[in-house]
């Protein structure tokens, strides 16, 4: 065999690009053949996303599978020949362990985040260059873009919502100080600010020494609105019919510090409050339409299926919904699909159940979860490309909605709130003096920002950060240039070291990443002709994008990679989704909501009848509704 890999290499090496060598001399042989294939059309500048949707998916399953081999990589140490019976579990816990049958505490509060690419260590670069110099030259709004009409500020809110549930790091107790260099000085709203170090903790494991630590559950359970211990949960809870608090007025309670009563505090404002409610209110009906079916089911029992219906809910609408919507394409929109229903489809699922594995029935219903043999986490990269502020506004363009609607169910703008009085304890009381119905329907028919250069929100350069109990601290930060020092701290490679571990050409000159002008004189002045120094945060902004995505390729490797593993790999969505977890009422409620639209609709209905023109509740809302389109999805052409 490794006579034959040599005879099948060497003449390959004068194809493949030099970078890819070492990674191709360690896979076996069906994955060279495959990475070939892959390379061959990257390196001939055969895109992808230009090709009939099923040589999309083709290509699609292709690179999945390399990052699946050669980019899953374990943080810590994984407990041998232990095993727990997931019948004696059959609920989502508090502090997210006892998912993964042979690895209790995989997925659970406080593990370490993975890895998608070996950690590069910058511990001599973290001033290199000055982060607020990068922060002031390259990511600073100028003037605000938006997205048109793809994304609105529901959308731009729904991942924050995510982020809620997904991750967080532990912070250590010393502080870092950066203080403005002399030449950006005028232009930064903070002469200097300090914050906490993210807390690196010893792995106990040769490979890689050092990790940090989740303090969020990075399942897809909920912990947004549930939290990810059982100390936050019992204050959710009323332990009455298995629901949780919630106002009359349909909001967010608050205690006596005006910290709103729910799973994630840390960080919030007035759009994260109203999904969080929304929230709130599907589980409470949820547990309503459990109580009706069985009026025998006690609190506990009722709280536990409601918990795993609303959570397959929330990954349900990312998956079809959400995601859709940010990667605008006919292709996306076939991959989604098929990560929750299968090549073969819906209706064949709804009527014949999962058939088949991952590819012709989803990932959701498989026989069993597949972590691909490395434990469950989120990664460090994972958080890197989910940097997305540049999607928030300077303005909240508040609507009328007592009035009556215009062309395409658009209500008449009332007045323009900033948006740095609707973050923190003011954006909680701001929310309670503007209501649900009117938050939700200012949002749904604003555009977000675009996630380009020069768009990073000047309010949030002097941002009054939070602690995990939602209470301020003292110090305010520069958040853009906080986030560029976050990613070199947590040792995420810089931009064209990251696409090399993606198995994606790296850029050699500055032209390569951007036809701007402007962008590749300035890339000159900060980096000069050293394209390897380029900042992750930098390069995913400036990347000329595929037509139809929100966010670069670069980043969208890792949502292809990622996005898969949340699913396969929660033993919720696979082995045991089924009635006997869910309830045969609960399982029916994921499998008739297709969308946030549907979710909506199911508690405001004069939201969506009467403002609603648009398919998905990601969209402006008065866009046009999807057109028909007769040609079969799988053989479409992207035009």
């Amino acid at each position: 065999m490794e006579f034959l890999k040599n005879l099948f290499t060497a003449p390959l090496h004068r194809f493949i690009h030099k970078d890819f060598h070492e990674v191709v001399s360690r896979m076996t042989l069906i994955d060279k053949f495959l990475f070939l294939i892959v390379h061959s059309m990257d390196k001939l500048g055969i895109l992808w996303h230009r090709l009939p949707v099923f040589v999309g998916l083709f290509y699609l399953g292709l690179r999945r599978h390399l990052h699946q081999e050669y980019n899953l990589f374990n943080v810590g140490k994984t407990p041998a020949g232990v095993r727990f019976n997931p019948a004696d579990y059959p609920y989502r816990t508090a502090n997210g362990e006892y998912n993964d049958p042979f690895n209790e505490g995989a997925g659970s509060e406080g593990t370490f985040f993975g890895r998608n690419i070996l950690p590069a260590d910058q511990k001599h670069k973290l001033l290199k260059p000055d982060p607020l110099v990068v922060a002031t030259k390259f990511l600073s709004r100028r003037s605000f873009k938006d997205t048109g009409k793809q994304f609105n500020m529901i959308a731009a809110t729904w991942i924050q919502f995510m982020i809620h549930d997904w991750i967080d790091h532990l912070e250590d107790t010393n502080q870092v100080e950066l203080v403005a260099p002399r030449e950006v000085a005028d232009k930064c709203p903070l002469s200097s600010f300090k914050f906490y170090k993210t807390k690196e903790v010893p792995t106990g494991f040769y490979e890689i020494k050092e990790g940090h630590l989740n303090v969020r559950t990075p399942w897809w359970d909920g912990s947004g609105i549930y939290g990810s211990n059982t100390e936050r949960l019992h204050k959710l809870r009323t332990f009455k019919d298995g629901k949780l608090k919630i106002a009359k007025d349909g909001l967010l309670l608050h205690d006596q510090n005006g910290v709103a009563v729910t799973g994630d505090v840390r960080n919030t404002w007035a759009g994260l409050s109203t999904l969080q409610a929304l929230f709130v209110k599907e589980h409470n009906a949820v547990c309503d339409a459990l109580k009706r079916e069985d009026p025998d089911l006690g609190d506990e029992e009722l709280y536990r299926h409601a918990r795993l219906v609303t959570s397959a809910v929330i990954a349900k609408v990312h998956t079809i919904d959400w995601t859709v919507e940010l990667l605008k394409t006919d292709t996306l929109l076939a991959g989604m699909r098929i990560n929750w229903y299968g090549i073969l489809g819906k209706k064949f699922k709804d009527t014949f159940g999962h058939v088949g594995g991952a590819i012709l029935g989803g990932f959701v219903g498989m026989k069993k979860p597949e972590n691909h043999g490395v434990p469950y986490s989120l990664t460090e990269e994972f958080t890197s490309v989910y940097r997305m502020h540049a999607l928030l506004p300077d303005t909240l363009n508040l609507r009328d909605i007592d009035a009556q609607p215009g062309p395409n169910k658009s209500p008449p703008s009332a007045e323009k709130v900033p948006m740095e009085n609707l973050v923190g304890h003011k954006g909680e009381k701001a929310l309670s003096a503007i209501g649900f119905e009117k938050r939700i329907v200012s949002m749904g028919h604003q555009a977000c920002g675009a996630l380009e250069l020069w768009n990073y929100p000047l309010w949030l350069r002097d941002l009054i950060p939070q602690n995990t109990d939602g209470t301020d601290r003292p110090d305010h930060v520069d958040l853009p240039a906080l986030e560029v020092y976050r990613d070199r701290e947590r040792k995420a490679a810089r931009y064209n070291e990251f696409r090399r571990a993606l198995l994606l050409i790296p850029i050699s000159k500055w032209e390569d990443l951007t036809e701007d002008k402007e962008a590749i004189e300035v890339l000159n002045e900060v980096y000069g002709d050293d394209v390897e120094e380029l900042d992750l945060q930098v390069g995913l902004m400036a990347e000329k994008k595929i037509k139809g995505f929100a966010i670069s390729e670069t980043a969208f490797v890792i949502f292809l990679l990622m996005a898969s593993r949340r699913l396969e790999a929660d033993r919720f969505f696979t082995s045991s989704f089924n009635e006997e977890t869910y309830t045969k009422k609960g399982l029916e409620w994921v499998n008739t909501t297709e969308s946030l639209k549907d979710v909506l609709h199911r508690h405001y209905p004069e939201i969506t009848e009467k403002w609603m023109n648009s398919t998905s509740a990601f969209s402006v809302w008065d866009s046009p509704p999807n057109s028909h389109n007769p040609i079969p999805l799988y053989l479409r052409v992207p035009q």
